[in-house]
């Protein structure tokens, strides 16, 4: 009672004070407003395109989590800086004042396809175009469900007020502050909209457990004959891309929860990636970004056409596109998936030295969802070719509010309730690492993919990995046989053996990072299995 009277006092004091108030607005007003801004370009079809200025992308190191008797031992406190609670309600009172007198924007939504665990989102924004982002992301009620609306989330975004980190207790002038206890969230001094949604999700997965709910970061899709599968990866990896099956239908593309009775989608939109988008490569996607509405983050446009040029990525490489699950015509209608026959780790190994699929028991697919692998290319402008290895636990560790093992836990359990097939997906590198050998090929990860989805790896032979100790298909149809060893790919055996055991070293290394706690929850360590 207490967070949601919190909660009402804030929504009444913006909307008491605003000069204009916009609730609920849906998407051909918000777009007609939004056009009103100069700095706001559209498409020939009317989408938005907007442009975020300095920020780009998340600004880690300015989020906060409010440290009170509730959090103070339940926040994974390595992972996000504290916030005292009088800084907290400075800060909200300031921005408060600040939203006095503004034309403001109010949409009122979900997040949780389930109705049983679903969170109601007051979202107060100064941008027109920032709340048809949040529409288009989250959960849009139908008309019957916003009578009574009664927020149990509250979030106030101000991308145009300034932390003053003297008084606020801040970094910068920017923060995002998230109140756990009382489901408020805080934006303000940045205007890239992926703020908004991560912090609904970081809320999430702060509060799932206790509702005996995984959440997680990860997209899931759903085959005809009743199959869920999940794809855990980083950007990168092919999340997005692979989910996005015209055979399958989409559940949703970025954040889920697992619960005893199934998944669910944590959202009603997509927010995918559009650097060198094509038609041919992701049509689904191409066309979702053509719909009326649609947000386009950072997207320039060619001076002639007026279409986005994909391939232009001179403001940032990580250009984004927002629009609602409705754009997506093979999608699941309610959200919401039986539990998961395939769980689908993707990495994009750029050392050249995971096979291109394998199987996995339970304890290395604890092991390998703490690790949150993947590796990144080194910038080329200096001729540098070096991987770097990425490791982000749970495939998201800026967004989990507490402790790696607790959801490695849940995951734990989660798979013993069922009957569930795990792979690891290699989308990197083969014959060599990057700057030698070459990209895995779409149509070879997709062929695998099928082929495991429908249950033909299972059938066939397997050997076990010399390095890695997982199992890896000795055959797949469709597949040349060398691909799936690795090394035979490469032509030195002996440096495709040093460079697997710089791998298995980093990984060993961040694992320790993590603690007694994970280590407890799986024997596996990246130790290499046969005689040096």
């Amino acid at each position: 009672m207490t967070a949601q009277l919190l909660n009402r006092d804030v929504a009444i004091a913006v909307t008491t004070n605003a000069k204009t108030l916009r609730l609920n607005e849906v998407t051909r007003p918000l777009v007609t407003h939004a056009m009103r801004d100069a700095a706001i370009k559209t498409t020939p079809q009317n989408a938005i395109v907007a442009n975020t200025g300095k920020f780009t992308g998340r600004s880690p190191s300015d989020k906060y989590i409010v440290e009170d008797q509730t959090t103070q031992d339940t926040v994974w406190w390595d992972n996000t800086n504290r916030m005292d609670s009088a800084k907290f309600d400075l800060l909200l009172a300031d921005m408060l004042d600040y939203a006095a007198g503004k034309s403001i924007f109010q949409q009122q939504l979900f997040a949780g396809a389930d109705p049983a665990v679903r969170y109601s989102v007051d979202v107060f924004t100064e941008n027109a175009w920032h709340a048809l982002f949040i529409r288009n992301l989250l959960i849009r009620p139908a008309e019957a469900d916003l009578k009574g609306f009664e927020a149990n989330v509250t979030m106030v975004h101000m991308p145009n007020f300034e932390a003053d980190p003297a008084r606020h207790g801040t970094k910068t002038t920017t923060c995002i502050a998230l109140d756990l206890t009382r489901n408020i969230i805080l934006i303000c001094g940045t205007a890239y909209a992926g703020e908004m949604k991560k912090s609904v999700f970081s809320l999430f997965n702060y509060h799932a457990p206790d509702a005996d709910i995984l959440p997680m970061h990860c997209s899931a899709n759903l085959a005809a004959n009743g199959d869920t599968t999940l794809f855990f990866g980083l950007s990168g990896t092919g999340k997005t891309t692979l989910s996005t099956e015209p055979g399958r239908a989409l559940v949703g593309d970025d954040e889920h929860g697992w619960s005893p009775t199934g998944v669910f989608n944590l959202e009603g939109g997509c927010y995918a990636k559009a650097a060198n988008l094509t038609e041919k490569g992701e049509p689904e996607i191409f066309e979702a970004a053509r719909q009326f509405g649609s947000v386009l983050e950072n997207v320039v446009l060619d001076p002639k056409t007026g279409e986005p040029d994909y391939a232009d990525l001179s403001a940032t490489e990580n250009t984004r596109i927002a629009y609602p699950l409705t754009a997506i015509p093979n999608r699941v209608e309610e959200g919401v998936a039986p539990a998961p026959r395939n769980v689908v780790l993707l990495t994009a190994d750029a050392f050249g030295v995971l096979p291109p699929i394998a199987r996995l028991n339970v304890e290395q697919v604890i092991y390998y969802f703490l690790s949150g692998y993947t590796a990144k290319v080194a910038g080329t402008e200096r001729g540098v070719t070096e991987p770097q290895a990425t490791f982000s636990a749970c495939f998201g560790a800026p967004f989990m509010a507490r402790h790696p093992a607790e959801y490695g836990k849940l995951l734990a359990k989660r798979l013993s309730e069922g009957d569930t097939n795990c792979w690891l997906l290699n989308t990197g590198w083969t014959g060599g690492a990057y700057g030698t050998g070459h990209r895995m090929p779409l149509s070879t990860t997709r062929r695998l993919l099928d082929s495991a989805l429908a249950g033909e790896l299972n059938e066939g032979e397997f050997r076990r990995d010399p390095h890695f100790d997982f199992e890896v298909p000795l055959h797949v149809e469709g597949v040349e046989d060398k691909i799936l060893n690795p090394v035979e790919t490469w032509s030195d055996a002996g440096a495709y053996d040093a460079q697997a055991d710089r791998l298995l070293q980093l990984f060993e290394d961040n694992f320790q990072k993590l603690g007694p706690a994970a280590g407890a929850l799986t024997s596996v360590r990246a130790t290499r299995t046969k005689a040096a």
